[in-house]
C-alpha cells in the first residue's frame, strides 16, 4: 500500500542522509596564500585522490563518497575540455563549472531517491589574490562564493574554527600548510598528521601554463619544518622583547 511523505519531510530526510555520509569522511581544507591557492586533505592513500587538476588554472577538491565525486570530477574535465576546444580556453571558468555542478547536484537531490554524498570546492587562480575564485558546492546543489579559506567533510566546524582563529591574508606557503594541518588535527586531540598521511597540492601563480602541482611527502615535510622553525624564532623574539621591556621598566 503506498504511503504519503510530505515534500518537506522527504527533502529533510535526504539532507540528513547526505550530511551523515559526508561527515564520516576525512576533511579537506582550501586556503589562499601569497602566491596561490593551497589544498590540504587528510588522505593517506597515494592512489585515490581527493584533489585534482581540472584545467589550466583550475582545481577540484572533494569529500564524501569516492565513486560519486570521481564521476563529477571526470564530468568537469570533459566540460572544460569541450568548452575550451569549441570556444576559447579563457571561456573555461570556475564559475561556469560550478554552475554545471550545481545543476547536476540539484537535479540528483530533488529527483533521485538517494542524493550524492559529496561536497566540492572548485577553485580558479586569478592574476592576483583579489581575482581568485573559490566556490563551495553542497550535496543539494547550493553554491557559495568563498574567500580566504574553506573546510569541508569530517568535523568541518572544528576545522573551520581553527582556520578562523589563525588565518590571515598573505600567508607564505609554509605557514599556510602548517595552519591547514593544525586545523585538520583539531578533529582529534591525540592525532598528529605526518607528511605521508597528507595529500597536498597548489595552484601556483609563479608557474606558467599548468599551474597545478602536487607536493610529495618530502616537500610537505620540509615546508612544515620551515614553518615550525619560523614560529619558534618568532616566539623567542617575542619573549626577548618582553624581557627587554621588563628590564627597561625596572
Amino acid at each position: 500500500m503506498p504511503f504519503y511523505v510530505s515534500p518537506e519531510q522527504q527533502m529533510k530526510d535526504k539532507a540528513d542522509y547526505a550530511r551523515k555520509g559526508i561527515a564520516r569522511g576525512r576533511s579537506v581544507v582550501v586556503l589562499q596564500y601569497d602566491d596561490g591557492i593551497l589544498f590540504v586533505a587528510d588522505n593517506p592513500s597515494r592512489a585515490l585522490h581527493k584533489i585534482s587538476e581540472i584545467y589550466d588554472r583550475m582545481a577540484f577538491a572533494a569529500v564524501g563518497k569516492y565513486n560519486e565525486f570521481e564521476n563529477l570530477r571526470q564530468a568537469g574535465v570533459r566540460y572544460a575540455d569541450v568548452n575550451g576546444y569549441m570556444y576559447d580556453r579563457r571561456d573555461v571558468t570556475a564559475r561556469g563549472l560550478a554552475n554545471a555542478y550545481a545543476t547536476t547536484l540539484g537535479t540528483v537531490f530533488t529527483e533521485m531517491n538517494k542524493p550524492y554524498e559529496v561536497e566540492l570546492v572548485v577553485a580558479e587562480l586569478g592574476e592576483d589574490a583579489s581575482s581568485d575564485q573559490i566556490y563551495r558546492l553542497t550535496f543539494d546543489g547550493s553554491v557559495a562564493d568563498e574567500h580566504g579559506y574553506v573546510a569541508m567533510g569530517g568535523q568541518a566546524d572544528q576545522v573551520a574554527a581553527g582556520l578562523q582563529e589563525h588565518y590571515e591574508e598573505g600567508l607564505s606557503l609554509a605557514r599556510a600548510l602548517r595552519l591547514g594541518v593544525r586545523a585538520l588535527e583539531r578533529q582529534d586531540a591525540d592525532r598528529h598528521l605526518e607528511a605521508e598521511q597528507l595529500e597536498v597540492a597548489v595552484l601556483d601563480r609563479n608557474r606558467t601554463h599548468r599551474l597545478f602541482r602536487r607536493l610529495p611527502p618530502a616537500r610537505i615535510r620540509a615546508l612544515l619544518e620551515e614553518a615550525g622553525a619560523g614560529s619558534a624564532q618568532a616566539e623567542s623574539g617575542a619573549e626577548a622583547g618582553a624581557e627587554s621591556g621588563d628590564a627597561t621598566a625596572e
